[in-house]
C-alpha cells in the first residue's frame, strides 16, 4: 500500500512517528459526470504529529466542490459528506492499517 509522506523514513523513524501522534489519514472526494456520480477515497497521507490534516485534503476539496454537485440525486449528498470528511481532517485510518501490519 502506497503511503504518501513516507519517502526516506524507515519503519523504525515511522513506528516513533506514529508513538509521537502522527497520523495516517485518507480524504473523500466526489465527481460527476452528467448523471453518474461517484465517491473515491485518496491513498493514505502520514501527517505528522502537530500538523494540520486539513491542508493536505484541500485538493480533494476542491475537486469535489468543482465537479462534484452536478449528478442528481447523488452528486449533491456525496460532496456534502465529502466536504464533511475533508473539512474534519480526512478520515484516520491509523488504526486499520497497524493491524494489517
Amino acid at each position: 500500500m502506497k503511503i504518501i509522506g513516507v519517502e526516506g523514513l524507515s519503519e523504525q523513524a515511522l513506528d516513533m512517528e506514529l508513538a509521537r501522534g502522527a497520523r495516517l489519514v485518507r480524504y473523500e472526494y466526489a465527481f460527476s459526470v452528467v448523471v453518474m456520480s461517484f465517491k473515491r477515497s485518496s491513498e493514505v497521507y502520514f501527517i505528522k504529529a502537530g500538523s494540520s490534516r486539513f491542508v493536505p485534503g484541500l485538493s480533494f476539496t476542491a475537486m469535489s466542490l468543482l465537479f462534484g454537485w452536478w449528478g442528481f440525486p447523488w452528486g449533491p449528498i456525496y460532496t456534502i459528506g465529502a466536504l464533511a470528511t475533508n473539512c474534519g481532517g480526512g478520515k484516520d485510518v491509523t488504526d486499520e492499517i497497524l493491524k494489517q501490519g
